[in-house]
């Protein structure tokens, strides 16, 4: 049976080139990159060549890019270091946000007593920019302003410059979760003024338990994670050094042609939607699907209704199709999708999330369509 994985905003497969880059250091270059000896200094070597590397793609100095865990654990970095150091009292974000940002922040500003602000969201799901500056301009308060740069359920980007000079105009810190899209496009960091981005390698084909924080040069920290100086003192504990090597490859790999990685994957994208909406009647479409506006690997499916619609998800499985409701982040909630429930989705039919990687391919869509047909058209045979 063919197999199709249209998941990749869950995880991506390993790209070949990154495992070959990890293995000497999984097998041969196994020193610990804090002791002083010739394995050691090696390690040590590997993982600044390595952090050189990654803050080049983004035009950022290396001692900006701390290595983490991925991309749950560098968000609550960004929250320790915003309240514990900088003293922010007040935190903006938005009901959408993945949920290692919105639980994160429900908790610290709970246990810290801080002020927590919900911007508004405009019916296509966009961050309302106008409500966004109101909340901004009200309140003298020291202010962090955390909003995703791609969703993750739904697709829709925010306009980060557009963002980054609200918050600078009225003297707040701003971080964006960038998990969906680094690696995706570009980022400028001398052009674009942001405080804290972050980043899990495995969204672009590079290991899973490996990510990064950005932290603006200016901004110093405390530790978040005690027990050594490792990262610039903000995350104790021995490198995972293959990961990072794994990242940094992954990151070299996506950004060696980006242009053609964002055609081809929109490429897909666009033709899916267009044979859904041939194919099957009164099929719908969640969040901004224009290309300028829409991250261009994930499409989240409003389908016609079904009797079936619980066991869907499973029926796709069954006949190779891999894909999701939702974050794979709350597959194990009873809930529905908060992101779905958030811009008052229509969640009385079957919603669906495909996305897409640079490996996948015009027949592996065909293919998906097909199963979606025969699975409608059985409906309606039933029904009769």
């Amino acid at each position: 049976m063919m197999k199709v994985y249209l998941d990749n905003a869950a995880t991506t497969p390993l790209a070949n080139e990154v495992y070959e880059e990890m293995i000497p250091y999984l097998k041969n270059e196994f020193g610990n990159p804090s002791s002083t000896h010739s394995f050691g200094r090696q390690a040590k070597g590997t993982i600044e060549t390595s952090r050189r590397k990654v803050a080049s793609f983004l035009n950022a100095k290396p001692s900006e890019i701390i290595f983490t865990s991925g991309g749950t654990e560098a968000d609550n970095m960004v929250f320790n270091i915003a309240v514990n150091e900088l003293g922010v009292k007040r935190i903006i974000t938005s009901e959408i946000e993945h949920h290692a940002v919105i639980h994160t922040v429900e908790d610290i500003c709970r246990k810290n007593d801080l002020e927590f602000a919900l911007v508004k969201l405009l019916p296509n799901g966009h961050v309302d920019l106008e409500h966004l500056q109101t909340l901004l301009e009200k309140s003298d308060k020291k202010t962090l302003v955390s909003l995703m740069h791609g969703n993750n359920e739904i697709g829709n980007l925010l306009p980060l410059k557009r963002v980054s000079e609200l918050c600078r105009q009225n003297k707040a810190y701003f971080h964006s979760d960038t998990v969906q899209t680094m690696a995706h496009y570009h980022f400028d960091l001398k052009d674009l003024d942001v405080d804290f981005l972050t980043c899990a390698a495995h969204k672009f084909h590079g290991p899973k338990g490996v990510g990064f924080l950005y932290l603006k040069s200016s901004i110093k920290g405390l530790p978040f994670i005690h027990g050594g100086s490792q990262e610039r003192g903000l995350r104790g504990g021995t490198e995972n050094i293959y990961g990072i090597v794994g990242l940094a490859k992954a990151m070299e790999i996506a950004y060696e042609d980006l242009e053609a990685h964002q055609k081809h994957v929109q490429g897909l994208k666009s033709y899916m939607i267009d044979q859904l909406k041939s194919t099957l009647d009164n099929v719908g479409f969640h969040g901004d699907i224009t290309p300028e506006k829409s991250l261009y690997t994930v499409v989240n499916v409003c389908l016609p209704k079904t009797s079936k619609a619980a066991m869907l998800l499973f029926t796709l499985d069954l006949k190779g199709i891999a894909c999701s409701g939702g974050s794979a982040c709350s597959s194990g909630s009873n809930k529905g999708s908060h992101v779905l429930e958030g811009i008052h989705a229509d969640t009385s039919r079957p919603n669906v999330r495909f996305s897409f990687s640079r490996y996948n391919t015009k027949d592996e869509i065909d293919f998906a369509i097909g199963v979606l047909k025969e699975t409608f058209e059985k409906e309606m045979v039933d029904k009769l």
